[in-house]
């Protein structure tokens, strides 16, 4: 019995690589803020003093924003992946925007979530820095990919 394949859509050549680790990356980032969100959860369900006393405040709000920021910036590596993957934009600042974003979902959710394990009292812990860190290459990332973009659609 013979069996049809569609055609995949992928791109290939340079613009397979960068966009395809985007999309891998996105993937296995997604999922794991996820369970960090289902850790939190469990650890508001379960009333664990070490998140949820008054005095953990600070801890919280930073495991909070990890978890979200996380969540967010794979969801933007996925995005970036799948909206280039049709446009024929300079290989070379494909490249550069998908590090730039793939770096920047790894340093600001990584400063937030060692910040609020790090935490005492109130001030965040050391691991904070990488906040700033991850929304300069976000920043860049963006640029790159909105130049990639409006150089293909010339």
């Amino acid at each position: 019995m013979a069996h049809s394949r569609e055609r995949d859509s992928s791109p290939s050549g340079p613009l397979a690589g960068p966009l395809a680790q985007s999309r891998r990356f996105g993937w296995w980032s997604l999922l794991c803020w996820l369970a960090l969100g289902l850790a939190l959860e469990s650890l508001h369900g379960f009333k664990v003093g070490w998140y949820l006393e008054v005095v953990n405040e600070g801890r919280r709000l930073q495991l909070t924003l990890a978890h979200s920021h996380g969540v967010l910036l794979a969801l933007i590596n996925l995005v970036f992946a799948c909206s280039m993957q049709r446009e024929a934009g300079p290989p070379a600042l494909l490249a550069r925007a998908g590090k730039c974003l793939r770096w920047s979902a790894v340093a600001m959710p990584l400063g937030f979530l060692g910040g609020g394990v790090l935490a005492v009292g109130a001030d965040p812990g050391l691991p904070i820095v990488l906040v700033p860190i991850g929304g300069l290459l976000l920043f860049a990332g963006v640029l790159f990919a909105a130049r990639a973009a409006s150089a293909s659609a010339t």
